[in-house]
């Protein structure tokens, strides 16, 4: 059985931060991922994404994202940069190994976890950092009819471009970031029509205003009483807000942080507005069911798509590693995060968890260094 003094579980920007932070304290730590590339999640994206937060704001600590990437850093960049991430700070990767259960330890040996591994190997360690990521396992609806479905259906996650699209009807269903810029990909690809299927109409604001970053007015209210923001964007959304009713896109309700704590950050408009208005995107109601080749709107209204593109998004999937633990919420997620160990659960930490309206990286960066500490304030229990 290996020991080492802390395991970081994920080799995505979370564990690799966790990791860097844990190393500047002298902590021995060892990153475990179960794919053969660190930043495994970044690779499989679709081709225009680009970070959603400025570059300066979106470095991991001891090593800032490169100039020469640009302000708005592009996906293949990201993946360079963690790339570069893991080199420069010498961290101990073991790839293509998946994590498949975290048990608490103790014995002889007196370390708080056991991290077990697919390949029947255990690793025996004080501490433990779960940094597998907030989207982790797609979401897939259950919608009546969909085993005789006749047209393609396929996962955001497995949407690359819409070059296959040119010249196809093609109904993307959510309308968080992911589903707004896919369907702004297909029609920008000669789709011949592209629904956008939408639930709940999404706040959507520019990404940045007059040279000032959406993050910052996120960094500067994430402290605020929810019911307080929501009241102020509310008050600004009727002027910073597209009104895009006439083209089938209703207002949003004043509520824009309450969405954030659970997990719906607002849609940065990276061209799904004028594509709207432009009517080359489409709003339509959310999806009810699948007949044939046909797709029932919530309105009543059917569409006969070519393709269906899910983006309903992502979940945890937290439960086979720690769900025995009891350190789980009701919707799957840590019911504690950063620098704060669960109760009953003395070096186990979890970061990447939230979805917060201040940029991920930011808080990523953040959570990575107060863990660091925590960390090594804690020590590693003696071995008898």
């Amino acid at each position: 059985m290996a020991h080492v003094e802390a395991v970081v579980v994920g080799a995505g920007p979370g564990g690799l931060a966790a990791a860097a932070a844990l190393q500047a304290r002298g902590v021995e730590t060892l990153v475990v991922d179960r794919r053969p590339h660190v930043g495994s999640s970044w690779r499989s994206h679709y081709d225009r994404l680009r970070l959603h937060t400025p570059r300066r704001w979106s470095g991991l600590p001891g090593h800032p994202i490169p100039r020469r990437f640009g302000r708005w850093v592009a996906r293949d960049d990201v993946v360079r940069y963690l790339e570069e991430y893991a080199a420069h700070h010498r961290i101990p990767l073991r790839l293509g190994c998946a994590v498949t259960r975290i048990d608490r330890g103790g014995g002889e040996a007196g370390a708080r976890w056991l991290v077990r591994l697919d390949d029947g190997s255990t690793i025996e360690a004080a501490h433990v950092v779960v940094a597998t990521g907030y989207n982790h396992t797609p979401v897939t609806p259950e919608w009546s009819g969909m085993a005789g479905f006749t047209g393609e259906v396929v996962l955001a996650r497995d949407y690359r471009n819409g070059r296959p699209y040119a010249g196809r009807d093609v109904l993307v269903v959510g309308s968080g970031n992911t589903g707004t810029e896919i369907a702004t990909d297909l029609a920008e690809h000669g789709a011949t029509r592209v629904w956008l299927s939408v639930r709940t109409p999404p706040h959507i604001v520019a990404r940045s205003r007059l040279g000032v970053p959406a993050q910052a007015t996120g960094i500067l209210v994430r402290r605020l009483p929810p019911r307080v923001v929501d009241r102020l964007a509310g008050a600004l959304a009727v002027v910073q807000e597209p009104d895009l009713t006439a083209y089938g896109m209703p207002r949003p309700a004043p509520d824009v942080y309450s969405r954030v704590l659970v997990g719906s950050v607002p849609v940065q408009d990276v061209g799904v507005v004028d594509a709207i208005r432009a009517r080359r995107v489409e709003p339509v109601a959310g999806v009810e069911s699948l007949d044939g080749s046909e797709v029932v709107l919530a309105d009543g209204r059917r569409l006969r798509p070519d393709a269906v593109v899910i983006a309903a998004g992502y979940r945890a999937a937290l439960e086979p590693l720690v769900g025995h633990l009891g350190v789980l919420g009701p919707r799957g997620l840590p019911v504690v995060h950063g620098a704060h160990e669960p109760t009953g659960a003395a070096g186990l930490w979890f970061t990447g968890f939230r979805n917060p309206i201040s940029g991920m990286l930011r808080e990523l960066r953040i959570d990575a260094e107060r863990i660091a500490a925590a960390v090594s304030r804690a020590g590693a229990p003696s071995r008898t």
